[in-house]
């Protein structure tokens, strides 16, 4: 009897979850490596800090003369409308705690469409010696520029005075990285059109032109909830291809693991391509200088921390 191509797919994807679970050969797993330090607290925002604050949804860089920048989304200030906007740091090495405190980077600017107090979850990817950021609006992905990796401004020409790209007025597009994979960029972002949330990606070879919309996680064990795929992050290591997908901040923090072969297949309401999680809340990969790192939400949600990050071989 011939089997659907979909069966033959998920049986495939099951054995490889299988053996990276029960000793496969070269599968490795993410896991944190020792004791996280303290980088980025509750910043003093002046007259727009709010009694309830929390630092959340963050990008992590080095910059052109080799200090380190963290932006964050800071939510629940006095900032009118969303109460969102973005707040820098700035730090000499990334092993170091306690970076120093920069200011208020970004506010929402309503003239160019974006939504008062809107910004979410800034991303910075270098390309050529320049930077781009790509964060959320709270209905579009969006893009801005620089050239010394501190300062941006929004790219605006006609591609982008409205949003690269949406998933409805009421999905809240948000949380986009971008990754070149094989010189193809690849925005990973989550939104939940009728509330459920899901992983989804679009690829473009120059930044301006966007594929259509496809859905890459979503369901099984990390479920259907608007905040089911928050923070999605993906990392490439050898030929195997990393999703983090958070579902769940604070003291039970959860971030769910996936590994795939296919950039743009990590399951889809199943868990074949599950294979762990980590206690953290949108976490960040960074490899420099021969070793991992991962930066994540403290669990009281007033501030980022980053820990060193190994590779365990499933095989052990």
């Amino acid at each position: 009897m011939k089997r659907p191509a979909w069966l033959i797919l998920s049986v495939f994807c099951s054995i490889a979850v299988n053996a990276s679970v029960f000793g496969g050969d070269g599968i490795f797993v993410p896991a944190l490596d020792g004791d996280p330090w303290v980088v980025a607290g509750n910043p003093d925002l002046g007259p727009l800090t709010g009694e309830k604050q929390q630092p959340v949804d963050f990008g992590v860089w080095q910059a052109s003369d080799g200090s380190w920048q963290l932006w964050s989304c800071i939510r629940s200030t006095k900032e009118t409308g969303n109460t969102r906007l973005f707040y820098r740091w700035q730090g000499d090495q990334l092993d170091r705690d306690h970076w120093t405190p920069m200011g208020v980077a970004m506010r929402a600017d309503a003239a160019l469409g974006e939504t008062p107090g809107g910004l979410q979850a800034p991303h910075v990817i270098r390309i050529r010696g320049e930077y781009f950021m790509f964060y959320g609006d709270w209905v579009n992905i969006r893009i801005a520029r620089g050239w010394d990796g501190k300062t941006f401004a929004r790219w605006l020409t006609s591609f982008n005075r409205d949003g690269l790209f949406n998933e409805g007025a009421e999905s809240n597009a948000r949380d986009p990285m971008v990754i070149d994979i094989d010189g193809l960029y690849h925005c990973y972002y989550t939104a939940h059109p009728q509330r459920k949330g899901a992983v989804y990606c679009r690829t473009s070879i120059d930044l301006i032109e966007w594929s259509p919309a496809k859905i890459v996680a979503s369901g099984g064990q990390a479920g259907t909830e608007f905040y089911s795929a928050e923070c999605p992050h993906v990392v490439r290591r050898g030929e195997d291809f990393y999703l983090l997908r958070t579902q769940r901040y604070g003291e039970n923090a959860i971030t769910r693991v996936y590994r795939s072969t296919d950039p743009m297949e990590f399951g889809v309401n199943d868990d074949r391509c599950l294979i762990g999680s980590l206690p953290v809340a949108a976490p960040e990969i960074i490899q420099y200088d021969g070793r991992w790192f991962i930066a994540y939400l403290k669990n009281d949600l007033h501030g980022i921390q980053i820990a060193r990050l190994k590779w365990d071989d499933a095989a052990r």
